[in-house]
């Protein structure tokens, strides 16, 4: 399959009038074709099955470099598996787009699929660490989101409990940022871990709360019984 074929693929599921609704809302110039999420991961989940690893990064590496907000998202799908033999290269491709984030939609997206590479490799964090002293904020923020597969152990294995730790304290460097994403991914990891280990995010919230933006702390907050 050829980036081409892939792009009239996604273009033969544009829903008139979408894509200015998309653009208003996510305030990022570039173009929108007006597919929906439903559309891209039924054509996603097609290309998967069709196509071998190296195809499928290949098509990833095109789609990606169009800058169109539908085909950056099917990129990310294209390599959002648990299990991708060999995976070296779909990492590679992955790290690579950190430094092109510009919006939480298609950050996020890509950070799903890097959050399965991480699983399968955790020697890869210390990639992800250097992403912390980032001047980028997306790219900062990318290091919270990439990791939250390790909020959810209730009884986390030696290696998983240090990483949650590792993560932690990046959490605790990020609460002095203003930045509201920055606030946000904080806020959203420890949410997340509240459901399993809620006494790790008092614990952090006690040392480090005052210091969070009010919305992030009642984010933070939000699953625990006071």
């Amino acid at each position: 399959m050829t980036p081409d074929q892939a792009l009239d693929m996604l273009r033969s599921h544009i829903e008139p009038g979408r894509a200015e609704g998309m653009a208003e809302y996510h305030k990022v110039p570039r173009e929108y074709l007006g597919v929906p999420n439903p559309a891209i991961n039924d054509l996603t989940k097609a290309w998967r099955g069709e196509l071998s690893v190296p195809e499928r990064v290949d098509l990833a590496h095109a789609l990606w470099n169009t800058n169109i907000f539908e085909a950056r998202l099917a990129a990310a799908k294209l390599l959002t598996q648990a299990r991708i033999t060999p995976d070296q290269p779909a990492w590679d491709l992955i790290v690579s787009w950190v430094p092109d984030f510009d919006s939480w939609a298609i950050a996020d997206h890509a950070m799903m699929a890097g959050q399965k590479r991480l699983v399968a490799d955790p020697s890869r964090m210390d990639q992800v660490e250097a992403w912390t002293s980032s001047s980028n904020h997306w790219t900062r923020r990318a290091a919270m989101v990439i990791t939250l597969p390790y909020t959810k152990q209730n009884h986390p294995k030696p290696f998983e409990a240090a990483i949650r730790d590792r993560v932690l304290g990046w959490a605790a460097g990020y609460v002095r940022d203003p930045e509201w994403f920055i606030q946000k991914s904080v806020a959203w990891w420890l949410r997340d871990l509240s459901k399993h280990d809620p006494d790790r995010v008092r614990a952090f919230l006690d040392e480090n709360g005052k210091h969070m933006k009010p919305f992030a702390r009642r984010e933070a907050k939000k699953n625990l019984v006071e």
